[in-house]
C-alpha cells in the first residue's frame, strides 16, 4: 500500500513556512528586480537593502503590501511542497531498497528529480506570485481587481501558454540546484549532529541542521533566482510592439549576459541577504514542522 505520509507532512510544512518568511521573499523580489537597464521603468535603485526594503514598502504602499502576493503563493506551496517532498522520500526509499543505504549523491539525484517535476509543474503559481510582489496591478481592462483563478486566465489571454510559464527553465534548474544541495545537506547535517556531536534527535538538531541548509542553498541559487525572478516579471505580450519586444529578455543567458555587461556580476547577488534570511527561516520551519510531523506519525 502506498504511504502518502511524505506528501501531507511536506505540503503542510511548505505552507507554514512561506506564510512565515513571506514578507522577507516580497523584498527579495523588489531587490532582484530593480537596477535593470533593459527597462526604464525597473532602472531606478529604490531599495538600499533588505530593511530599507521592508521599511520603505510598508510605509508607501501600508502593511498588507508586504504580503501582497500570499494566495498564489501559499497554493504553490501546498503543491509544490507536496510534490517536492513526496517525490524526494519516495525516490530515496526506492533508492535503499535497490543499493542498501543510502548516500550522498543517491540523495543528490533524488532531490534534483523531485525539484525539476514539482517547480514545473507549478511554474503559473510563481508567475503570479513574483508580479503580485513585483507590484503589477491583477486588473481586467474594466480596472476590476481579478480573483485568483481569473489572475491565471487574464495571463493566458495576453500572454498565451508561454506567459504562464514564463522562466520555467531557470525555475527547474533553481528547483533542482535549491533541492540537490537543501535536503542532501541537511540529511547529512543532522546525521553529523547526532553521530559526532552527540546530539539527539530532536528540535536543537532539526534547527541547526535547517540553518546550515539553509545558508548552502542560498549561496548556490542566487544568481539563477535573480534571472528567474527577472523572467517572470516580464509580460510577454502576444501583441506586443517592435519597441515592447526590445524591453523583453530573450532567455536565460541572455539575461545572464545583459545583467552581468550593464550592472556588473554582483548584480547576480542582488537580493543575497534577504534570500538567506528567507531560506534560512524557512527551512528552520519547514524542516522542524517536517521532522514533529513525521515522528507524530510514526507513533500512532
Amino acid at each position: 500500500m502506498s504511504d502518502f505520509r511524505p506528501f501531507i507532512h511536506g505540503g503542510m510544512a511548505s505552507v507554514v513556512a512561506e506564510i512565515g518568511t513571506f514578507p522577507i521573499d516580497l523584498t527579495k523580489t523588489r531587490l532582484q528586480i530593480q537596477g535593470q537597464r533593459i527597462d526604464s521603468n525597473l532602472a531606478q535603485i529604490r531599495y538600499r537593502g533588505m530593511f530599507h526594503g521592508l521599511y520603505t514598502i510598508q510605509r508607501e504602499e501600508g502593511l498588507l503590501a508586504l504580503y501582497r502576493g500570499l494566495s498564489p503563493a501559499v497554493l504553490r506551496q501546498a503543491t509544490y511542497g507536496t510534490v517536492r517532498i513526496g517525490v524526494y522520500e519516495t525516490l530515496k526509499k526506492q533508492y535503499i531498497m535497490q543499493f542498501g543505504d543510502e548516500s550522498v549523491l543517491g540523495n543528490v539525484l533524488c532531490a534534483m528529480m523531485s525539484g525539476v517535476i514539482s517547480s514545473s509543474l507549478t511554474n503559473p503559481t510563481d508567475v503570479l506570485k513574483v508580479r503580485m510582489q513585483a507590484g503589477q496591478r491583477n486588473l481586467d481592462a474594466k480596472g476590476a481587481r481579478l480573483g485568483l483563478f481569473r489572475s491565471f486566465v487574464n495571463i493566458y489571454q495576453l500572454e498565451g501558454v508561454r506567459g504562464l510559464y514564463r522562466g520555467v527553465f531557470p525555475t527547474a534548474q533553481r528547483a533542482a540546484l535549491v533541492t540537490a544541495v537543501e535536503l542532501p545537506v541537511f540529511d547529512a547535517a543532522k546525521r553529523i549532529l547526532i553521530k559526532s556531536a552527540e546530539m539527539k534527535d530532536g528540535a536543537g538538531t532539526h534547527f541547526i541542521a535547517s540553518f546550515i541548509a539553509g545558508f548552502a542553498a542560498a549561496v548556490a541559487s542566487n544568481p539563477i533566482d535573480v534571472m528567474r525572478t527577472r523572467l517572470m516579471n516580464q509580460r510577454n505580450l502576444k501583441d506586443a510592439t517592435a519597441e515592447q519586444k526590445q524591453m523583453i529578455y530573450k532567455g536565460t543567458i541572455d539575461c545572464f549576459k545583459q545583467t552581468v555587461k550593464h550592472e556588473g556580476f554582483m548584480a547576480l547577488y542582488r537580493g543575497f541577504i534577504p534570500l538567506w534570511l528567507r531560506l534560512g527561516p524557512w527551512n528552520i520551519i519547514f524542516f522542524m514542522t517536517r521532522e514533529q510531523l513525521k515522528m507524530h506519525s510514526s507513533r500512532e
